[in-house]
């Protein structure tokens, strides 16, 4: 069934007015008749099983048939702040941790990360990574659309983490993975969990060392080297397989 999101104040009485590009999408693309059936969410954890009642001018009408909390959400909020890596890799990150239950992705900006922004450059980038969250949360029935954060300094990003009940950072001296999974068996429904994952050369000792003075935990994700882009969606995954447990 065909996924959308609305604002809140799109939902009245038992309509739910659809605007923008969204409208031309059920419209002209899926040319969806009217009484066809699809789902909504409203961006806040409600879901509404819907018929589409009538199109007008810019604006497609749809009737609620059912409301229900979404089901879809992890019992705990994960952010993700992924060290900058190079070429496209943090388009399929982006897309990938969406799809895994991600709350929230935020770039970061660290001492061996290739790519360097500038303000103009990282906001046109943002923007980028911000459509594809969309368009990954549509396609995973998530409840809500999942933010990516502005881009941020080291410095900022454990500053963010302060605010966090637990902060995980994959090391390669960490301990066996016996503690990992003692840790991750340690995270309780309702904990906000921070996971800090470094470019393409890894962090620097000195990071590391900061993050745990901060209160990060060291985790360990098995004895191979993992790229950036598989070790933030592999920790992701351990998550995500402890907390629907």
């Amino acid at each position: 069934m065909q996924h959308f999101f609305v604002s809140p104040q799109q939902v009245k009485e038992e309509k739910i007015y659809v605007e923008g590009s969204d409208v031309n999408h059920i419209k002209n693309v899926l040319r969806m008749k009217l009484g066809e059936k699809l789902t909504v969410n409203d961006g806040e954890g409600w879901q509404y099983l819907c018929e589409v009642e009538s199109y007008e001018a810019d604006m497609a009408v749809l009737h609620i048939v059912e409301k229900s909390k979404a089901e879809t959400e992890l019992a705990s909020r994960i952010y993700l702040f992924q060290g900058l890596p190079k070429q496209d890799k943090m388009e399929l990150i982006v897309q990938k941790a969406v799809e895994l239950g991600a709350y929230q992705v935020i770039p970061v900006s660290t001492k061996r990360a290739v790519v360097k922004l500038d303000a103009k450059k990282a906001g046109k980038k943002v923007e980028r990574w911000q459509q594809i969250a969309v368009s990954a949360a549509k396609q995973a029935g998530r409840g809500i659309v999942p933010t990516v954060g502005e881009v941020c300094t080291y410095a900022q990003a454990l500053k963010m983490a302060e605010e966090l009940d637990v902060v995980l950072i994959p090391y390669e001296l960490a301990e066996g993975i016996e503690e990992t999974k003692k840790i991750i068996a340690g995270i309780r429904p309702g904990q906000s969990v921070g996971v800090f994952i470094g470019p393409e050369g890894g962090f620097e000792e000195e990071e590391v060392k900061l993050a745990m003075e901060a209160g990060a935990k060291p985790v360990t994700l098995g004895r191979r080297i993992l790229r950036t882009e598989t070790a933030g969606l592999t920790t992701l995954s351990l998550l995500m397989f402890h907390l629907e447990g």
